[in-house]
């Protein structure tokens, strides 16, 4: 009858860094710190850990890729929305006569100040803009 092999002891050397995430993630785990290398070791060795590896790197990826097309989306929409109220603002609001326009200026600075205490509320607070737009609208 053959006996089981006796594991073999290995020695090694961690960076403090790695031993204190070692100790920490087997602590959570409630498994040794040899349980947990042990595991490690097997992992990076074994012949498929190349393609989970890469499985793993290619589903990260394609999360960002879908952040990034939801980012440049919706900096696409900021920037048209920009452009269109600045186009109907020139073109609704005729300039201003010369007596007038040191009020206007004054005003402006009040209503600019009140713009930017109510965007820094909605940013805050809540619900954006590009949350109500919807998903469905063809570029």
């Amino acid at each position: 009858m053959n006996k089981p092999q006796k594991k073999q002891r290995l020695s090694v050397y961690l960076d403090p860094p790695i031993m204190k995430a070692l100790a920490e993630y087997a602590a959570r785990r409630d498994h040794s710190r040899s349980l947990v290398a042990e595991a490690a070791i097997a992992s990076f060795l074994s012949p498929d850990a190349a393609e989970r590896q890469e499985a793993a790197t290619t589903k990260r990826l394609d999360q960002l890729d879908r952040r990034l097309t939801r980012i440049e989306r919706d900096l696409g929409i900021s920037v048209e929305m920009l452009a269109l109220f600045v186009r109907f603002w020139l073109i609704s609001n005729p300039p201003l006569p010369e007596t007038t326009q040191a009020a206007a200026r004054a005003q402006a600075g009040e209503r600019y100040d009140a713009f930017v205490a109510a965007l820094g509320r909605r940013l805050a607070k809540g619900p954006k803009l590009r949350q109500e737009i919807s998903e469905d609208i063809d570029p």
